[in-house]
């Protein structure tokens, strides 16, 4: 139960109040439109599908309202950096920022497909309906979305202002949804960027969606008791639609009806506002110069570039968004920065694996064997920095850096800034590092990958030796693949030499996969009674394990606690 509270009860303690409060809503406004007298000459004629339309729509003012918090990169940032007045739990919460985005999407997913098909009924109802239920012509006109008997249900739909306009929504929610699924996310980048600024329509088509008003609630229940008329109606066979003068109450000439109007934009204004000024913030910074003061191409097709902007300052282990208008004018990538807050540039690693990276590399003249001059290089706009869950590994005594491939790259922005604050010119004499002991695990399928972040590890393991304080960072590297039986024989020839053959590192490179749970079972054995920050930047698969095995090792009764952190943006 322990690691169930210290990892994941929070979420989940969240994900529950949003479910509670979705239930709350549709219940509420099912028995609202099935309960009051106003409502009642039009349940009449649309009957289960009027509850189940307004019930799913409240749902969806919520969730559209909420879809658009998670994004506001600046504001969560804020929040999140914001120092000892917002606790880790909530720290840890907000770095779950996209999680609950896409929940929330798939949220308005379902409520949509309820809202709709209740719709299909209701329009269904209107049109072929007047033959089925008995007085159907002494019900107020006002009260019907359709005045007389006739018109094709497909013509309604197209020809009512919320036909039109939930068609748009729905075929701008379908594109949105399904270029967002991970396959077509990561293979077709491009795809996902330009569908996804279809919220613009979605957005505007949802606000005037319900400005023609066409459910309509009786204004004056208290003098025309309409479920009282209707059924003295009904008793007289529906043969006509006005009674004998000791009914004159009921005359149903003199029930009146108005539209409720719009609700929607009362929901999502405020998010829209916020999300406005975020945009602006990122305009802002877009139009502020970016210097490329030196590119440096690593193997295995990773170009690192070095920049500076007048302003700009990041912790370590924050990310920018990245735009080369060149390239393309709308869109924004997101790299994790690879310098330390020290350095006076910012540096990011980039791989060149797609279509956009692979423009980039060749426009920075990569593979190219003439120097390119500094003028020559693209504008280059940043937008940043922006919060990460890395950041907090400088609240923990003892830090767990875990990274598979290029994701190691949040921790050699990490790992800089320790050095600097350990061993830099300029570090403070009262300052004081929280950190006590650092863990780095690298998984990586090819020995190439390593030169660029070995260099680093051995520069902080030179300084670390030289200071007597070999023992403060462990680190770990593991080769998946990428050896063959010439790399196997040099490895056995040079097995007694102090420094590793392949990275030139005191610790031997490992060849295979990390053994996890002997790995944190030792971690926890070794640092009984202490927070341990786990923080991981990879593929899912091994997110899931390492997760798992952080639960598994939390043990309250000794007070050793591992912190689960993923990288997400």
């Amino acid at each position: 139960m322990g690691d169930f509270l210290v990892n994941d009860f929070p979420r989940y303690f969240v994900l529950f109040l949003w479910i509670a409060l979705n239930i709350f809503l549709f219940g509420y406004f099912c028995y609202v439109f099935e309960s009051q007298p106003k409502w009642f000459y039009l349940k009449t004629v649309l009957k289960r599908g009027l509850c189940l339309a307004r019930g799913s729509a409240a749902c969806l003012n919520l969730n559209t309202m909420l879809v658009l918090i998670p994004v506001c990169r600046n504001l969560i940032s804020f929040f999140r950096g914001s120092g000892r007045s917002v606790r880790r739990t909530v720290r840890r919460l907000l770095d779950k920022n996209l999680t609950f985005h896409k929940i929330i999407a798939w949220a308005i997913v379902f409520w949509s497909a309820v809202h709709t098909a209740s719709h299909f009924w209701n329009y269904e109802r209107i049109c072929y309906i007047w033959d089925e239920i008995p007085g159907m012509r002494c019900i107020p006109t006002d009260a019907q979305p359709v005045s007389s008997p006739g018109p094709v249900p497909i013509n309604i739909m197209w020809t009512t202002w919320a036909g039109f306009t939930g068609h748009i929504i729905l075929v701008a929610l379908f594109l949105m949804v399904t270029s967002s699924i991970e396959i077509i996310r990561r293979s077709y980048f491009e795809v996902f960027w330009y569908t996804h600024h279809l919220f613009v329509v979605f957005y505007a088509c949802l606000i005037i969606h319900g400005f023609q008003g066409l459910l309509k609630g009786q204004t004056n229940t208290d003098y025309h008791n309409p479920e009282h008329c209707y059924n003295k109606y009904l008793q007289n066979n529906g043969s006509q639609c006005i009674l004998a003068t000791e009914e004159k109450a009921c005359r149903l000439q003199e029930a009146t009806f108005a539209a409720g109007g719009a609700q929607t934009w009362k929901w999502v204004v405020g998010p829209l506002g916020l999300y406005l000024l975020e945009r602006l913030i990122r305009f802002y910074r877009a139009q502020q110069r970016v210097v490329i003061t030196k590119v440096v191409q690593h193997p295995s097709k990773t170009i690192e570039l070095q920049m500076q902007k007048r302003g700009f300052f990041a912790e370590a282990g924050q990310y920018v968004f990245m735009q080369v208008p060149e390239i393309s004018a709308l869109e924004w990538h997101p790299f994790t920065l690879t310098s330390s807050p020290e350095e006076k540039y910012f540096s990011l690693h980039i791989r060149a694996v797609g279509d956009w990276t692979e423009a980039l590399a060749k426009r920075l003249g990569v593979g190219n064997e003439e120097f390119q001059q500094s003028y020559d290089m693209p504008k280059v706009n940043i937008d940043g920095p922006f919060g990460t869950a890395s950041e907090d590994i400088f609240r923990f005594r003892v830090g767990v850096c875990i990274g598979a491939g290029i994701g190691v790259t949040p921790f050699a922005s990490i790992l800089k800034s320790i050095w600097y604050q350990m061993f830099g010119a300029n570090r403070e004499a009262d300052s004081q590092l929280k950190l006590q002991k650092v863990y780095v695990y690298w998984i990586c399928p090819d020995t190439q990958a390593f030169e660029w972040f070995a260099d680093l590890l051995k520069t902080l393991e030179d300084q670390l030796i030289e200071n007597g304080m070999a023992d403060f960072l462990d680190y770990n590297i593991y080769l998946t693949r990428g050896w063959d039986q010439n790399l196997a024989k040099n490895i056995m020839l040079h097995e007694d030499d102090s420094h590793d053959v392949i990275t030139g590192l005191q610790q031997k490179t490992h060849f295979g996969r990390p053994q996890w749970g002997n790995i944190f079972e030792n971690m926890a054995a070794a640092h009984r009674g202490e927070d341990i920050g786990v923080f991981f930047c990879g593929p899912k698969v091994l997110s899931a394990a390492l997760h798992q095995e952080c639960n598994r090792c939390t043990d309250l009764q000794n007070s050793t606690r591992f912190y689960y952190n993923k990288e997400n943006f």
